[in-house]
């Protein structure tokens, strides 16, 4: 699941900014995080606890170093792969 910084919408670049995610852990996001359908005809992508595990073999300790603070962000991505918005999850994700 990969998602390139040209397929933002200006809101999501918006919400990137006012909500201080960096533009990495939005690309971490889409290359390690879970998906769950939204049931609108979108995707809610998250990190898991898979997710986590997957992004931390890869980048190692030192990779993870710092970043912690931005696993609890997720990122609405339309059918066409566009992320729609981006924010810090508060809630559980529901998966029904």
């Amino acid at each position: 699941m990969r998602s390139s910084p040209e397929a933002l919408t200006g809101h999501a670049r918006r919400r990137l900014q006012q909500r201080g995610i960096p533009a990495q852990a939005l690309e971490h996001l889409m290359d390690y995080g879970r998906a769950a359908h939204d049931h609108h005809g979108a995707r809610i992508v998250y990190f898991d606890h898979k997710a986590r595990q997957r992004m931390e073999r890869t980048l190692g300790p030192s990779g993870m170093k710092g970043f912690e603070r931005q696993l609890g962000i997720y990122a609405v991505v339309a059918a066409d792969g566009t992320v729609i918005t981006v924010g810090h999850r508060h809630r559980r994700i529901r998966h029904h």
